[in-house]
């Protein structure tokens, strides 16, 4: 399949997948409490934070491997470090359930597992080329993920709602990703077998990789616990359900170009082909990230008032204010792919970094300035740097 064709495949599922939260978003936010969104997001975004490395990014090395049986054990190993990373879970949910008296913590080791299966076998599908599957299975963990929550809200779940939507939702996307079964199915994938040499092959992914994209998911987690510990769980649901929305246009279309732009990335016959890809993909996302940003900058707060209902005005104003960061990362999101298909990931872990202490130092600056909606703006002037430097750096590779 083309890479324009497996995007718009991709794209379509992502379409409908963001869609259905989208537009079951008013009536969410009406069935639940900010305080209520603030606990769950806290306690998702720090499952979300594990599972990103829940097999130690070696479900991005599938690419790399030419042949089946090869990719079968690399995906045996991924298995095997997520049940370790999911054991390791339960200590975490159990001792800050009971140190933070946060009940819905209990649910953090079914979280990560579920998402961090889904994310593994995602890679194992695009493999495969299985674009359809991939695209039915975004429907499931986004769509499906917000009609349960919709539903365990009738009932007035509280943050279990929100945690058990979101976690149903995942565990079906992994479930469905499942395709193709690998040689000789799926039980011989925790059979004992040789792994340390695979492992050692694709060192660079737990190596580089995992601190480079916990570091990523960390800037969430670090966050959400700076505006709790700040400006209590109202804000932090407030800046949740801002994020949440603002990012969805770049979950719809980073994520369907990502996974279709990393394998074309690695099959480049030259790094010039590569960069030229890269350039076209930086440019039509800069056209897409505009509107977007003038949009929010010039109606945020009375969108978000009008859709989610007067309680959730605060969320406008930050929106307002996270617009120009919010342009700058739906243009980067699709294009991290691109360190590791140019064996850059060193260097991707370092100008992380460097990001991560930028943004929290943008945030921690507007907190103090100007509350929440300072704290938008902070993050929007420091990521502005950050991001900057990595756009040219992608344009001008050697």
């Amino acid at each position: 399949m083309s890479l324009t064709r497996a995007t718009l495949t991709l794209l379509a599922g992502s379409a409908l997948a963001q869609a259905i939260p989208l537009l079951l978003g008013p009536w969410i936010a009406r069935l639940y409490s900010p305080a209520a969104y603030g606990e769950f997001s806290l306690v998702w975004t720090v499952a979300s934070n594990l599972a990103v490395v829940g097999c130690a990014r070696y479900e991005f090395a599938l690419a790399l491997e030419r042949d089946d049986a090869g990719a079968a054990r690399l995906l045996a190993l991924c298995l095997r470090v997520l049940l370790a990373v999911t054991a390791a879970s339960v200590l975490v949910g159990g001792a800050w359930m009971l140190w933070a008296d946060l009940p819905v913590a209990a649910a953090l080791p079914m979280a990560v597992l579920a998402a961090a299966a889904s994310q593994a076998l995602g890679q194992w599908a695009a493999r495969a080329g299985e674009f359809a599957a991939l695209a039915w299975a975004r429907v499931l963990q986004w769509g499906g993920g917000a009609v349960a929550q919709v539903g365990l809200g009738l009932v007035h779940a509280g943050p279990w709602g929100l945690m058990g939507g979101a976690t149903l939702g995942a565990a079906a996307a992994a479930v469905l990703q499942a395709r193709p079964a690998p040689q000789g199915g799926w039980r011989r994938l925790l059979a004992p077998q040789p792994l340390r040499e695979l492992a050692q092959r694709h060192r660079d992914f737990p190596l580089l990789n995992t601190p480079h994209a916990f570091a990523g998911a960390l800037q969430d987690t670090l966050a959400l616990a700076l505006l709790t510990a700040w400006l209590g769980a109202p804000a932090a649901g407030a800046w949740a359900l801002a994020l949440r929305y603002l990012k969805a246009p770049a979950s719809l279309v980073g994520g369907s170009l990502s996974q279709a732009l990393y394998p074309r990335l690695t099959q480049a016959a030259t790094l010039a082909e590569g960069r030229a890809l890269v350039r076209r993909n930086l440019l039509l996302l800069a056209a897409l990230a505009l509107p977007l940003m003038l949009v929010l900058l010039a109606f945020g707060p009375w969108l978000f008032a009008a859709v989610f209902g007067p309680d959730w005005r605060a969320a406008g104003e930050l929106a307002r204010a996270l617009a120009p960061y919010v342009a700058l990362h739906f243009i980067a999101s699709p294009l991290s792919v691109v360190m590791m298909a140019w064996g850059a990931q060193a260097w991707g872990l370092k100008l992380a970094l460097v990001g991560q202490v930028l943004f929290v130092g943008g945030l921690a600056a507007g907190l103090h300035l100007g509350g929440l909606a300072g704290a938008g703006w902070g993050v929007s002037a420091a990521m502005l740097l950050y991001f900057g430097y990595f756009f040219w750096a992608l344009w001008t590779w050697e």
